[in-house]
């Protein structure tokens, strides 16, 4: 008891007064190394090492330069121009279309942040003169923004696969249809609403030409050719994420010069806050390790399984459990953090009750990009009250964004129902 005290009250207290997370999980690692595994402090250092001397943690900042790169390089206008013809006489209109290029956009950024910003910014201002409702706009970018966390190459898989030791390319090949499928749900649902009140999204008298939208789809080769050399060489075992993110990024400077407005002063600017994120991320990854050595070494993950055991609880059982820690959670600390923050304890659980490493990168995967979208910590809200200039408020983005919240959760019950869905792929290309 006096260890789960001390587990659980070191971190509340810790990290309540206000210093980062990373260094309310790394004390509180170094404190239970210190009083319950006979000060064997140093492996903490061992631990640190190992994980950072990793090559495909190495992967992570490049992955973060990318995104920032087409940031801002005004790509994300060009790929709303090509989606935007495609879906002008669907009911929903250009809300289909933030969908698509968040999609797309998510395919070589990796970030959900970067995902919502960098379409947002374009979308409203050209959505909003156009008299569409700007709360169900503000919706759909924010829901569309998690899918940057989703679609290959993610940012949550990468770190996920770092620490968990589970193969990168998998979880990339995993969360292809899983994107796919919740893309095409908020598209469905973003449809049925639009029918139902015509005056959300007004219809664009214009009518488009195959020639048009062949036209504008040609217009996006580039970023395809980015998406294929850095996904599709990790799939097809070409190249080691790391290797991959590294061209990537050249290709996304040259392509974000010569297809997009990138400059030296937003290269430099690009390159800044990659390594402030970075250093974020780095920081918790290092206190979320200390833990993972401490609780390791004290087999908590094992008494938690033995203590579910003894409880009774079935396998889908302690998964509606974690699914709704998750949730609460999710609630104070931003996706990123509250995964690595957890993962020591969850992923020996989850694996210890026979649930496959990959599937399981999904669905914790699927459960932080919720927290994206919920307040008040909710980062994708934020960012798009920011670039609407206050015009819709937090709350009303947070209302607005309740219905892809639900989606998700209906997402998570496929993918447990049909776990195939999201280890079709990794099973049939590694």
């Amino acid at each position: 008891m006096s260890l789960w005290l001390t587990l659980i009250g070191g971190i509340v207290i810790i990290a309540g007064s206000g210093v980062a997370l990373g260094v309310a999980l790394g004390i509180t690692g170094l404190i239970i190394l210190y009083f319950f595994s006979n000060g064997a402090t140093s492996l903490a250092i061992d631990a640190i090492w190992g994980v950072f001397n990793s090559f495909t943690l190495s992967a992570v900042p490049m992955f973060i330069l990318l995104g920032e790169i087409l940031l801002r390089s005004g790509i994300s206008e060009k790929a709303y121009s090509a989606f935007a013809p495609l879906f002008r006489k669907v009911p929903g209109g250009l809300l289909h279309t933030n969908i698509a290029v968040c999609t797309l956009f998510g395919a070589v950024s990796g970030s959900s942040l970067s995902t919502a910003a960098a379409v947002g910014s374009v979308a409203y201002p050209e959505m909003s003169k156009r008299g569409y409702e700007k709360d169900t706009v503000v919706g759909s970018l924010a829901g569309g923004g998690t899918l940057g966390l989703l679609i290959p190459p993610s940012l949550s898989f990468i770190i996920y696969g770092a620490l968990t030791e589970t193969s990168i390319g998998k979880l990339f090949a995993a969360g292809i249809i899983p994107g796919f499928l919740v893309a095409a749900m908020f598209m469905l649902y973003l449809l049925l609403k639009c029918i139902r009140n015509p005056a959300i999204a007004p219809r664009d008298p214009n009518v488009s030409s195959f020639w048009e939208i062949f036209v504008g789809f040609r217009q996006i080769w580039p970023l395809l050719a980015l998406i294929f050399s850095v996904i599709g060489t990790i799939v097809g075992g070409l190249a080691t994420p790391t290797e991959a993110a590294g061209v990537g990024v050249v290709l996304a400077v040259v392509i974000s010069t010569v297809w997009g407005d990138l400059t030296f002063t937003k290269l430099i600017d690009a390159l800044y806050n990659s390594v402030l994120l970075f250093s974020s991320v780095g920081f918790l990854v290092l206190g979320a390790t200390i833990l993972a050595q401490s609780v390791s070494i004290l087999g908590l993950p094992q008494q938690i399984l033995e203590t579910v055991a003894e409880a009774g609880f079935g396998a889908y059982g302690v998964l509606l459990v974690v699914v709704l820690i998750y949730l609460v959670l999710g609630c104070f600390f931003d996706g990123l953090s509250l995964m690595i923050m957890t993962l020591p304890v969850v992923f020996p659980l989850l694996t210890g009750l026979g649930f496959d490493p990959i599937w399981i990168g999904v669905i914790i995967t699927i459960v932080i990009e919720i927290g994206q979208i919920t307040p008040p910590v909710g980062l994708n809200l934020s960012v798009l009250t920011a670039l609407t200039k206050n015009e819709v408020s937090l709350g009303r983005v947070a209302i607005a964004t309740v219905p892809y919240w639900l989606i998700h959760l209906l997402a998570i019950l496929i993918l447990t129902i049909f776990p195939i869905i999201a280890l079709y792929l990794p099973n049939l290309l590694f």
